[in-house]
């Protein structure tokens, strides 16, 4: 069976590589592809290919409503990550949301959507295998060395901090350990914010610069020691392995899905 995708934001880094994975894979067709700047082109000038037959729309409920998508990839901005998903769920496509943003109760609002409508749906704040890996080791890690903090780097045009790679991080090491308040309890900042932000007893620190694409270090400490976790990722088309996996198991599950890692196997 080929599955039907949408692409969304599709002129932009991420989005380009989405259409590219798609046009290279016999069992996927592009059937749409938002991108305002190229509004009534083919879309495969949007990533200099040959003609694709299809013809790039302004919005995603003309995308949504001129063709029989099967799946929608956004990869836009967080303030609009959830009505996209909202309303690609109220089409009966299946929504697959590397924009990150949500709270937990848009996701709770979503999964209930989603499992209305008979169809999956998945939200990943990382779709990198390594990126996942280094998420399972840390929540792993955090059952022994429960004193941690995570330091996360990505270029100065990136819209949210802390990450959502970072806060799914930090999620998935607060299932495992129980809140633990590090530090001295009678520091004090100099500096508002010097210490990062606070979650569960623990820090994230954001790290916004030129150059910088995406890092992530996860850092234990114990008596007389520390352990270090690290992904650096260095080209957007490291995502797509992951995008493609995530395009077809999306298919065959009914509900919302918070995490890349609970499809991977």
């Amino acid at each position: 069976m080929t599955i039907k995708v949408a692409v969304i934001g599709a002129s932009g880094r991420m989005g380009k590589e989405v259409v590219r994975m798609v046009l290279a894979d016999e069992q996927l067709q592009l059937v749409s592809a938002v991108a305002p700047s190229y509004e009534g082109q083919d879309a495969g000038f949007i990533v200099g290919s040959e003609l694709t037959g299809v013809t790039v729309v302004s919005t995603l409920e003309e995308a949504l409503s001129s063709t029989k998508a099967d799946v929608m990839v956004d990869f836009t901005v967080p303030h609009l990550a959830y009505e996209h998903a909202k309303l690609s769920i109220e089409y009966g496509v299946r929504p697959i949301m590397g924009t990150t943003g949500f709270t937990p109760e848009q996701i709770a609002e979503l999964e209930l959507l989603c499992n209305d409508k008979g169809i999956g749906g998945l939200i990943a704040p990382n779709f990198s295998i390594g990126a996942i890996l280094m998420m399972k080791f840390a929540q792993e890690a955090a059952k022994y060395m429960p004193h941690v903090e995570i330091i996360e780097y990505h270029g100065d045009q990136k819209l949210d901090a802390p990450s959502g790679t970072s806060i799914k991080t930090a999620e998935l090491i607060a299932q495992t350990r129980q809140e633990l308040r590090q530090g001295n309890p009678n520091e004090q900042e100099t500096i508002e914010g010097a210490r990062g932000g606070y979650y569960e007893g623990f820090r994230i620190h954001s790290v916004r610069l030129p150059g910088v694409f995406a890092q992530q270090e996860v850092i234990f400490g114990g008596n007389g020691q520390t352990l270090k976790l690290r992904h650096d990722s260095y080209d957007r088309a490291g995502y797509m392995p992951g995008v493609n996996v995530a395009v077809k198991k999306v298919m065959k599950y009914v509900g919302l899905v918070y995490g890349f890692e609970h499809i991977m196997d």
